[in-house]
């Protein structure tokens, strides 16, 4: 489907049908039941005026119909199993080929929203057409402490090649689901376990247009809870690697390259490839010698400390290797 084909004739200034388009919010999950609760019934509560829909999609589990979740007069709630690759990725498309709004929201199934994120960051995207994609400020609940993180109001792909920020985070972002069939392409199902899927699109994004944030928190992040990806440290050297030959832009970026680089390093010294880390270590440093990941990385391929150990220390204050 093209992006002519989703815009009507008569659109706002930032390409929606009104000032309050639908907006479908994409859930993907696998064994989380309590928490995706809670994370659904976040969303069917938002104050937005405008229609809302919220698909779920259960990746290698049974679909479960959410039959106890009290869903307002509205609001439409989908539930529909990943038909298309296993994983994050294939999970979210087959929920961005299930929605209808005109914003594509993502929603992880152990974070929860704000009851104004909906409303405050359409409004300034109504303000701010140029966006590629709207994020917002967000708490990151980590070892019984709660962190605020306030991303920067405008972020460009230049900025974002030198520097993840990880304040802008995927369940807050919003996007036209016209960029996603159009200029921007669907989430890369081809990237190795669905690893960094969420940095990878956030580069799309904002190489097509600024991805903006507004000052307001609009989620809560629970880092202190088990990640899929925890210690999945040869699917994060695989798909770091090839993101980085996915996006020859790096080259232009010496602090980027560099901190993509140190995240190899550190994955290859966490599983035990001393000769890679140290390999992956030596280009981050060559480019960057301040880069943490690239020191850290050579600590734990030496010996001096353990990946774990390391990884909890930044964990601590909201942080992650």
């Amino acid at each position: 489907m093209s992006a002519d084909v989703l815009a009507p004739a008569t659109t706002t200034a930032a390409g929606f049908r009104s000032e309050t388009p639908s907006v479908s919010v994409l859930i993907a999950t696998a064994g989380r039941p309590q928490m995706l609760r809670e994370a659904v019934r976040a969303i069917v509560e938002q104050d937005y005026a405008g229609p809302l829909q919220v698909v779920v999609v259960f990746d290698r589990v049974e679909v479960d119909p959410l039959a106890d979740v009290a869903v307002p007069a509205g609001v439409d709630l989908r539930t529909v199993p990943n038909t298309r690759s296993p994983g994050l990725v294939g999970a979210r498309n087959t929920g961005i080929h299930a929605a209808t709004g005109e914003i594509i929201a993502f929603c992880d199934d152990d974070d929860v929203w704000a009851p104004r994120k909906l409303t405050r960051q359409v409004a300034h995207w109504n303000r701010h057409p140029e966006a590629s994609a709207i994020a917002g400020a967000i708490h990151i609940v980590s070892h019984e402490r709660t962190i605020r993180r306030v991303p920067q109001a405008v972020a460009t792909f230049e900025e974002l090649l030198a520097d993840r920020m990880m304040e802008i985070h995927p369940s807050a972002l919003i996007c036209r689901r016209a960029d996603l069939y159009g200029p921007v392409g669907l989430v890369d199902e081809d990237l190795p376990s669905s690893y960094g899927e969420d940095y990878d699109l956030l580069l799309r994004l904002a190489r097509h247009a600024p991805v903006h944030s507004v000052p307001e928190t609009v989620l809560t992040v629970r880092w202190d809870r088990p990640s899929f990806f925890r210690q999945q440290w040869g699917d994060m050297a695989d798909a770091l690697t090839y993101m980085l030959r996915k996006f020859p832009e790096f080259e232009t970026s010496a602090r980027g390259t560099a901190l993509m680089a140190g995240q190899v390093a550190f994955a290859h010294a966490a599983r035990g490839d001393r000769r890679a880390a140290v390999r992956w270590a030596r280009a981050a440093l060559g480019r960057d010698r301040g880069q943490l990941r690239a020191w850290g990385a050579l600590a734990v391929a030496t010996g001096a400390v353990s990946a774990e150990r390391l990884q909890n220390a930044v964990s601590f204050f909201g942080r992650g290797v």
